[in-house]
């Protein structure tokens, strides 16, 4: 399509070719025909410069437009050029470690084979041995009855009584408990049967804000005359006669109740309950466990069940399939009692753990600087990488607190921010209890929780009794039988 540009610029010549062809034959006298063949000869004059001005002008533009393209082909080689060796680097590092991972794999292989023909050689020797004891076993009955089959010359006077010949060697019985782990077995026991199982609640709370995150449920048992048994005291016998099945599944139910209320007020509370790894090796005990569990499974965010790092290290088939199915379920796990540095964060983090809990003495020993990996400043970054949180416990002063920060720890736990407060019977019962908090109900000083109303608004917490006795009455009760 012509541009209006040209058109113009055609009209501009006609007109100024034919202005001067009038002037001619007006002003010096030529005739019409001269006149129009002069003005036609101007008018292709202007035609032909035009053209070429316009070639010309296209021409510069071409030869500007393949300069820039020449430099940018330039450039193009140069960036290929620099890919390729990239590339080429690239697949040398490559085979580099594919070498190096095969010499590796080869020689993991040939150090596997030698241990497992040593291990081979270890087997036939200890069956060997085992071989010999049997053998030596066997003989040991016809070895004992060999002197006993002869008679004993009877060298007493016929007057003499006969005294009774002496009775075999009973089997040896099993020694019977200590009166007081007999005694706090029947505790145990009694508590159970009475549904005396009490849920204490320590919060966990954020640093530097001391705002409550969560709960840690911590269980509690109540003998026949009220008295507190602390968890120490309890968990060894109760594992012993194991009975710590039925104890986590009371402790569940009572932790869901818990939360249940907790959520009422603040759907962003979560709660720790402790599970015992006698529950998660007990196929009967753990499936009640694991049908209530899944019919609460909607608080599964925020119920966090709590194992023992121990337990974890020492997992078998029944445990790991356990756990396995909890996680499923969409629960999420904590570790605490961890006494060293050397843990696995991807290993836990598989697993479905997602907080661990460590003393602040235990991040704060300058010994572990030297005989750990990893500096224990660098311990709560490198849980965040797989999704892990800290939470340092049995934090009991300020200055620990100023301390772990330097560390980014974003959770602590400790009687410097409240001791474990028992849960009113009054609060378990109704949910959505709303009376006045009874004096000294907040958790400790300095927190509050993420309603703002302290640990349990509606007064579900109560103050804590009173320390234990020391001293002369402490021996007093001791020597009565009460711990």
């Amino acid at each position: 399509m012509i541009r209006i540009s040209t058109i113009f610029v055609a009209v501009c010549m006609v007109l100024v070719s034919g202005s001067l062809g009038l002037v001619l034959y007006s002003l010096t006298g030529l005739r019409a025909s001269e006149a129009a063949i002069v003005a036609l000869a101007t008018l292709t004059c202007l035609v032909l410069y035009n053209a070429v001005s316009m070639r010309m002008r296209v021409r510069g533009d071409v030869n500007g437009q393949i300069a820039d393209l020449s430099r940018g082909i330039a450039d193009l080689a140069r960036q290929v050029t620099e890919f390729g060796r990239r590339l080429a680097a690239a697949e040398s590092k490559i085979a580099a470690a594919n070498s190096a991972a095969s010499d590796r794999t080869q020689s993991g292989l040939q150090s596997a084979l030698g241990e497992i023909n040593e291990l081979g050689g270890l087997v036939k020797q200890l069956a060997a041995t085992v071989a010999a004891h049997d053998d030596m076993l066997a003989l040991l009955p016809s070895a004992a009855a060999a002197p006993m089959a002869e008679p004993v010359p009877d060298t007493k006077p016929a007057h003499a009584p006969a005294r009774a010949a002496p009775a075999p060697p009973a089997a040896r019985p099993i020694a019977a408990p200590a009166g007081n782990d007999a005694q706090t077995l029947t505790t145990i026991k009694s508590a159970i049967e009475a549904n005396s199982v009490d849920i204490f609640l320590q919060p966990i709370v954020t640093l530097p804000q001391r705002k409550v995150r969560y709960y840690e449920a911590v269980t509690r048992l109540r003998d026949a005359r009220g008295e507190i048994l602390a968890a120490g005291d309890f968990i060894p016998a109760a594992e012993a006669a194991g009975l710590m099945g039925r104890i986590d599944n009371m402790a569940i139910f009572r932790c869901v109740q818990v939360l249940r209320r907790l959520q009422v007020r603040n759907k962003e509370v979560g709660v720790f309950c402790n599970v015992a790894a006698a529950t998660l090796s007990n196929p009967a005990t753990f499936a009640q466990y694991l049908d209530f569990l899944e019919a609460n499974h909607a608080l599964a965010p925020s119920l966090i069940l709590e194992f023992k790092h121990s337990t974890l290290r020492t997992l078998g088939t029944t445990e790991s399939e356990h756990l396995a199915a909890l996680a499923q379920r969409g629960y999420r796990f904590s570790i605490d009692h961890v006494k060293d540095l050397r843990i696995e964060p991807r290993e836990l983090a598989d697993r479905g753990v997602r907080f661990i809990k460590m003393p602040a003495s235990l991040l704060l020993d300058q010994k572990q600087t030297s005989t750990s990996d990893i500096h224990p400043a660098d311990i709560s970054d490198l849980l965040a990488r797989f999704g892990i949180d800290l939470i340092v416990e049995r934090i009991e002063d300020e200055r620990a607190v100023v301390d772990l920060l330097d560390y980014d720890v974003r959770f602590g736990q400790g009687f410097l921010f409240a001791a474990p407060r028992p849960l009113r019977q009054d609060a378990a019962e109704d949910t959505v209890d709303k009376a006045k908090p009874v004096a000294n109900g907040t958790a400790g000083p300095g927190w509050t929780d993420a309603t703002g109303t302290g640990m349990m608004k509606a007064g579900a917490i109560k103050p804590e009794r009173p320390p234990r006795m020391t001293g002369n009455a402490a021996l007093t009760r001791r020597a009565g039988g009460v711990v």
